[in-house]
């Protein structure tokens, strides 16, 4: 099986490739290495199988001859930095939903069958039911990359319809683990990192989300695959409870052997379009048979300790 991986430099996208390789199936990771890094990429390298392009979705008289025979693509890329979306309104719009769109139609011109698409918990926006099925309405996103996700999944379904293309839409909680190039995890280590005596916190504190580790994502987009072929299959991915900020700080600077004092910017919301509380019901995954290894707290204790000591990370 040919496949394309976009963001295939990328946290979760290096991951994925080099899971798909090890599954024997040939890979073209698509990445312009503005958040991902190729480095990340190495082992993928090893395989006669794996091509690595260095492009810009927004292209779209550059990118769409590589989906030439391709049987399904994992499109992953995104700014998936919120906070610097919401600076700059129109950056979700150009390499979210843009990029989005040539994908899928660079997709549909080479007749690509299948189209899986990494979503987020982001579009729910406040829900106020939680935990928040698939089927929560109305969707109110409060993020630029909320609302782009939105759009990027209005676009897929419609070339699923109208195109005869399968479609898989994925709606992450917080993804933590390795290879990480931001999110509160990334942010707390690098701030200890310059100063060693006081962590600076956005908010109270007291925003609790659900993290779920890179390798249950993997494992938990596969068996979607593997199990449901629908015209239209979409899933919440998320482990079992939440982890507060807090205690992601405590955890943190414990496991960096410090004793830094923590600092908070006050308020509910980290910032402007953080959803404070986060909590998505992965019943609907989780009724085929799909049950993540890790639990929230679970999930971060290993993703610090992995991102630590990481050498190509550069953390350590």
């Amino acid at each position: 099986m040919k496949v394309i991986v976009t963001g295939g430099a990328g946290f979760i996208g290096s991951h994925l490739c080099l899971r798909l390789l090890e599954a024997g199936q040939e890979v073209i990771a698509i990445d312009d290495l503005s958040l991902g890094q190729k480095k990340y990429l190495d082992p993928c390298f090893k395989f006669k199988k794996f091509k690595f392009v260095k492009e810009d979705l927004t292209k779209f008289n550059r990118i769409k001859k590589f989906f030439k025979n391709v049987h399904r693509v994992w499109h992953l890329a995104a700014n998936s930095d919120i906070l610097a979306g919401a600076k700059s309104t129109d950056r979700d719009l150009k390499i979210g939903t843009i990029a989005t769109y040539n994908v899928l139609e660079a997709a549909r011109l080479n007749k690509v069958k299948e189209f899986v698409f990494s979503s987020t918990s982001a579009i729910y926006g406040e829900a106020e039911i939680k935990p928040t099925p698939e089927n929560y309405g109305p969707l109110l996103p409060i993020s630029f990359y909320g609302a782009s996700k939105l759009a990027c999944e209005a676009l897929a379904t419609a070339f699923s319809h109208n195109f005869e293309m399968k479609v898989w839409i994925y709606r992450f909680a917080n993804i933590v683990g390795p290879h990480t190039t931001h999110g509160v995890i990334h942010d707390f280590i690098k701030k200890l990192k310059k100063n060693p005596r006081e962590l600076a916190i956005l908010g109270n504190g007291q925003q609790a989300k659900s993290y779920l580790h890179v390798n249950d994502c993997i494992n938990a987009m596969i068996f979607g695959l593997e199990n449901v072929s629908n015209e239209v299959n979409l899933f919440n991915l998320a482990s079992s409870g939440v982890c507060q900020v807090d205690k992601i700080a405590d955890y943190v600077i414990q496991a960096m052997g410090l004793k830094a004092q923590k600092k908070y910017s006050g308020g509910i919301q980290g910032w402007k379009g953080d959803v404070a509380q986060v909590k998505i019901s992965a019943e609907k995954l989780h009724n085929l048979g799909f049950k993540p290894t890790y639990d929230s707290e679970a999930a971060v204790k290993l993703a610090i300790s992995e991102i630590l000591n990481d050498k190509k990370y550069g953390m350590n």
